[in-house]
């Protein structure tokens, strides 16, 4: 029995409103409009249900660009699969990157055959940059650092239906899998009669006081797939991107320095001018994220500060390859063509969520996830550079494809209450996370952060959430609690993972955690408890 089971209370009359749909798409990033559109182009009716507007989604934001192999000659899908698996620090499902960076080509194409416009050179061809732990240039971009506003664009403008401003409450499901969609709008819960939903609901920056992600990424997915009855991984490496434009105080989202900045030739600096990643790894500062983000993080602990320097005054024509990184920093009282840019590392991306195929499959009938929300063995401990739009449009395709084996079925909600949820205070666990939980960790930390939270559940008063924002914090303090649960079992440092107390990695954690609720409702690890 699920979570949601439990509480199958209700009778159909605690709904204000009904839809149907052949699938539903959570979501409205590129994963999502990528999966609705291929949805819709082999007959299914689609809705899309996004709590915010066209452009809230984290695809806005996405500066780098696609990582996608181009000329054969100077690259090759075995490279970028190499330059993938050596960043996922032993946790990549080598099979699932092969087929995902292998339709990397056909699924730009798609993009471009949409209108989505990327730069090219003098010489008309696409221009092509290189990032952080990539061993060439094979980064498509455009408007400069503005690619995922230009994909965004380019989907939204297929005009499929999307209904605005609600937010998934509950996935509802019975023998068969899938049956329907709770959902909350303006005019109160609804239900969508529906045989496939699929998960396209991005990360979960909102764990973290400071992030790179928009407000809505509070781990919905997360939360929503593990009261279905799915199971979810690798939750603990939590991608910091290190170059997020600093300043006092700041919280919330901050805009990130792209990784392209030091690709073009820009360097990390401290305060006396010395290398942030010198004789740290071979490629400095376009090694893997998590290489730099902890070099960065030690480089302050040795200085007492809290911030390093990026150095992009060198670069030519820096305003016009970055015209979103300029925009904030001029907009933050920074000139980077005549002063050091400060920088420090930021909550940005979850390489782990909800466990499916390639396709997009979870464990449960008739629900897919794909995008930041699903963990498809293409990230393992930490995400390679602008591999994140290619799993998106990838991954968002062929789910859309797969949902079609459930268009078929005829299902019919009769079940429809929300349950009751703890009321949290979000930006105590925010700080929770933000201390115990960040770029460097430690056991008593984890466990002090745990016991909080734990204390926080038990003790707090519960109520059925009325608004959005109180589905947004039963779901992130659901994605903590997950969190914390899998980093307190893995004693080794791997990937964006970095225990303090155990630096080194450990051969019998080359492994993913998964994390499930049991028939209590309580999470657990069935890999480690034979609970299966």
């Amino acid at each position: 029995m699920t979570r949601g089971a439990a509480y199958r209370t209700a009778s159909p009359a605690a709904v204000a409103w009904e839809a149907r749909a052949d699938l539903v798409v959570v979501g409205g990033g590129v994963a999502g409009l990528t999966a609705a559109r291929a949805a819709s182009l082999r007959g299914l009716s689609v809705l899309t249900v996004s709590k915010g507007g066209p452009t809230d989604t984290a695809t806005q934001y996405a500066q780098g660009g696609i990582a996608v192999v181009g000329d054969l000659q100077a690259d090759s899908v075995d490279s970028h699969v190499e330059d993938t698996c050596v960043a996922g620090a032993g946790l990549c499902d080598e099979t699932a990157v092969r087929s995902i960076v292998a339709g990397g080509r056909e699924a730009v194409s798609a993009l471009v055959d949409l209108g989505a416009v990327f730069d090219r050179g003098r010489d008309g061809r696409v221009e092509r940059t290189r990032e952080g732990g990539h061993s060439t240039r094979r980064i498509i971009h455009a408007g400069g650092d503005a690619t995922g506003a230009e994909v965004q664009r380019a989907l939204g403008a297929a005009g499929l239906p999307v209904l605005f401003g609600a937010a998934a409450a509950r996935i509802v499901t019975d023998r068969n899998g899938v049956s329907g969609l709770i959902v909350l709008s303006d005019k109160g819960f609804g239900v969508i009669h529906t045989p496939a939903v699929l998960l396209a609901t991005g990360g979960m920056g909102q764990l973290y006081s400071c992030s790179t992600n928009p407000s809505g990424a509070t781990a919905d997915g997360v939360a929503l797939a593990l009261d279905a009855g799915a199971a979810v991984a690798d939750l603990e490496f939590v991608q910091f991107h290190p170059t997020v434009l600093f300043a006092p105080g700041g919280v919330g989202r901050r805009p990130l320095v792209s990784e392209a900045v030091r690709g073009e030739g820009a360097r990390l600096v401290d305060s006396a001018g010395r290398s942030v990643t010198e004789g740290v790894h071979p490629r400095g500062d376009l090694a893997p994220r998590d290489v730099v983000s902890r070099a960065i993080a030690a480089r302050m602990t040795e200085l007492g500060t809290d911030h390093v320097h990026l150095d992009a005054r060198g670069l030519d024509g820096f305003a016009r390859r970055f015209p979103t990184v300029t925009a904030s920093c001029l907009a933050a009282g920074i000139d980077p063509a005549t002063q050091l840019i400060p920088v420090a590392p930021a909550a940005h991306y979850a390489c782990g969520g909800v466990v499916t195929d390639t396709s997009g499959r979870t464990g449960v009938p008739g629900l897919f996830a794909a995008g930041e929300v699903a963990r498809t063995g293409l990230h393992g401990a930490n995400r390679l550079a602008s591999n994140s739009l290619l799993e998106g449009l990838v991954v968002g395709e062929r789910a859309g494809i797969a949902a079609a084996e459930r268009a078929d079925l005829r299902v019919e909600v009769t079940d429809v209450r929300p349950w009751p949820v703890a009321r949290v205070d979000r930006a105590a666990v925010q700080r929770l996370m933000a201390a115990h939980a960040s770029v460097v960790r430690d056991g008593d930390g984890l466990d002090r952060a745990a016991a909080e939270l734990a204390q926080t559940l038990a003790t707090g008063p519960h109520h059925m959430p009325t608004d959005v924002a109180g589905l947004e914090d039963a779901a992130l303090t659901v994605a903590a609690s997950a969190l914390l649960l899998a980093a307190r079992v893995r004693t080794e440092s791997r990937g964006c993972h970095t225990r303090s107390d155990h630096p080194g990695s450990r051969e019998s954690w080359r492994h993913s955690i998964e994390v499930r609720r049991d028939e209590t409702g309580a999470l657990v690890l069935p890999e480690l408890t034979g609970a299966r």
